[in-house]
């Protein structure tokens, strides 16, 4: 039975992925006011995100047990975040003297940035099917992969 659950989450899953993108071109600060406003809604995205991760992290780790409602609802939320994100990153506001996290190169290879913020997305319509599917041997790992595509973006794009 649990075979079959995973193979019925690794199918949902794969068609919501062929059946949506995340895509945003570079676009320049037109000037410092408009640079600050993409700095802030960046940052709000983040802390929105941050907040949503806080609880799946403490489940994940035992330290919270496992709540299927803020489970469902934290994924939910994390992918409509995830589909906010392109349109906010995609703001470069290298020209400016805005105080921001990200490194310059996440303008230069915002293909990438896009493929990572892909991976969020799907991490979080993982949880959302494992949760769906009450398989509660799926929940630590399906929330191990909305960190992971977390990390992979701060690794290559963050400031330390």
């Amino acid at each position: 039975m649990k075979f079959f659950n995973k193979a019925i989450i690794a199918a949902a899953t794969a068609g919501v992925v062929v059946s949506t993108s995340v895509a945003a071109d570079v676009t320049q600060a037109s000037s410092e006011k408009h640079a600050k406003a993409a700095t802030q809604y960046r940052q709000a995205v983040f802390q929105l995100v941050r907040s949503n991760m806080g609880p799946l992290g403490g489940m994940a780790k035992g330290a919270l047990p496992f709540d299927e409602s803020v489970m469902e609802t934290n994924a939910v939320r994390l992918e409509q975040l995830a589909d906010m994100m392109g349109d906010y990153l995609s703001v470069d506001t290298r020209k400016f003297d805005v105080e921001t996290g990200a490194k310059d190169k996440i303008w230069d290879n915002f293909s990438d940035v896009e493929t990572k913020v892909m991976a969020l997305k799907t991490a979080a319509q993982g949880l959302q099917a494992a949760v769906k599917a009450g398989d509660e041997s799926a929940y630590r790992g399906a929330i191990g992969k909305i960190g992971a595509s977390c990390k992979s973006c701060h690794d290559d794009y963050k400031k330390d």
